[in-house]
């Protein structure tokens, strides 16, 4: 008999845990830092391409958390699987 423990976590719980160092609204660096790294030009892109809701106040922007989540799926029950498959080559 297998004895594994399942963990359920509801969405207030998964972003207490998730990204739990950084602050509730973040800068264009800490967004880098939790999209694995990426770099600002590309964070740049995705916001002004508005594929992570954000705003400014001045000339620097400010992306709340929680749409960070959102954009990773992190938030949403019905998403397209092929948006995780490996890109071809």
């Amino acid at each position: 008999m297998d004895h594994t423990t399942f963990i359920t976590f509801n969405q207030q719980e998964a972003y207490d845990l998730l990204f739990q160092d950084f602050p509730d609204v973040v800068n264009i660096t800490e967004l880098c830092e939790m999209l694995g790294g990426i770099s600002s030009k590309t964070a740049y892109k995705l916001l002004q391409e508005n594929k992570i809701s954000h705003f400014k106040i001045g000339r620097t922007y400010k992306i709340p958390k929680i749409n960070i989540l959102l954009y990773l799926n992190l938030f949403t029950l019905n998403f397209d699987r092929h948006h995780f498959d490996a890109l071809p080559h």
